[in-house]
């Protein structure tokens, strides 16, 4: 599978084993899990049908599990690549528990180029069953070579075919997504309608595993019902996310920092509380934010604080007193839209940020969680 997108923060998540290309390749911890449930499932099976082998049995089914784990990388790599042919910026290979994933770094593509991104990792697959098929040719009928490589062969189809279903997280979501794409112009619009058919696949998967036994009177076998549980669940996450981080990206646009922000006034930090008074009873839907003598804004005033200063004093209290400070920088223009300005506040501390215009002057208040309810879509929580 490809996942297109920013890199998350970096962290220890599995084992390094070098890089194909430039790329990093790390092998997840996850993936030991699923090595030890091939050598318990698939060693018995290869003792029974050849006792002469004995515990070598287990040697052989940790074989295909390394011959699988190869299959998957030869899959990510063919992601890579192609994407390498590309110029997008790759950067890094993981295989885990579910196989693996190709992440990319920030890109702008192309419907056509996803497609093709996304669809040379199934046909990777085919040309690694193809190749097995010309060596269960050759080697000894009824042999240990035999059975490795036929269910080699068969794991490399079924890889190939699982990925090109018509559904995110898997690769032949890119199919949907870029259809709808090219249709509507929206990466994002082709994305919601992968993952959405991404859920759609996982029911009907699990809808294979339970009707037919059902129709027959039986129950599905208890290992069948958890894998089938387990795959799609992980197939449902997986296309719940990617719709989620479509719809975030759909909203951004809509964010910025003019349309958010709450209006202000300023006054410079000389001043006195008696002056903030009069700003504050003057325009009393208004921030009032304090400026330095650069004019840079540095300090909201806190009305509570305000309202509890003595009629008689406030002319000899400076409004610095009164003020909550502001982060380092913590100033945008009223411009300021989209995933630059996300980004940019993500880099600062605290949670408000002041607005200025083309002259340099304050004219709004901007908070966190105001934009946080924007990009997520979730009412912001009022403020105490």
């Amino acid at each position: 599978m490809s996942s297109n997108g920013p890199a998350g923060t970096e962290r220890r998540e599995g084992i390094p084993l070098g890089s194909i290309a430039g790329v990093p390749v790390t092998l997840a911890y996850s993936w030991f899990l699923i090595a030890a449930l091939i050598v318990a499932v698939f060693g018995p099976q290869v003792r029974e049908a050849f006792p002469r082998l004995g515990a070598g049995a287990f040697a052989v089914a940790l074989g295909y599990a390394v011959l699988l784990l190869l299959s998957v990388l030869a899959h990510e790599a063919a992601h890579a690549l192609t994407a390498r042919a590309y110029h997008w910026p790759t950067s890094k290979i993981v295989l885990t528990l579910w196989g693996g994933h190709t992440q990319f770094g920030d890109l702008r593509s192309t419907p056509g180029r996803s497609l093709l991104v996304a669809l040379a990792g199934p046909a990777a697959n085919f040309l690694l069953a193809a190749a097995g098929f010309g060596v269960l040719q050759l080697v000894p009928e009824g042999s240990v070579a035999e059975l490795v490589t036929f269910i080699f062969v068969s794991a490399n189809v079924l890889i190939a075919v699982f990925n090109v279903l018509p559904g995110l997280p898997l690769d032949g979501g890119r199919i949907v997504e870029s259809a709808v794409w090219k249709i509507t112009g929206s990466q994002e619009r082709g994305t919601v309608a992968a993952g959405w058919a991404g859920r759609i696949i996982s029911v009907l998967l699990l809808a294979a595993v339970f009707i037919p036994p059902y129709l027959r009177g039986e129950a599905p076998a208890l290992s069948l019902v958890l894998l089938a549980a387990l795959l799609c669940g992980f197939l449902w996450m997986g296309a719940g996310a990617a719709i989620s981080n479509a719809r975030v990206r759909l909203r951004l646009p809509q964010v910025s920092a003019g349309a958010l922000m709450e209006p202000a006034v300023s006054l410079p930090g000389r001043a006195s509380v008696g002056e903030a008074l009069r700003l504050a009873r003057e325009y009393p839907d208004a921030a009032v934010l304090v400026t330095a003598a650069t004019g840079q804004p540095e300090a909201v005033v806190d009305r509570g604080a305000l309202a509890s200063v003595p009629d008689e004093q406030a002319g000899q209290v400076p409004v610095s007193a009164v003020a909550r400070p502001l982060a380092a920088g913590a100033y945008v223009p009223e411009a300021a839209a989209g995933q630059e300005l996300v980004q940019y506040l993500a880099k600062l501390q605290g949670s408000e940020y002041a607005v200025i215009d083309r002259d340099g002057t304050v004219t709004g208040l901007l908070r966190q969680a105001a934009v946080v309810a924007a990009v997520t879509g979730k009412p912001a929580r009022p403020q105490r």
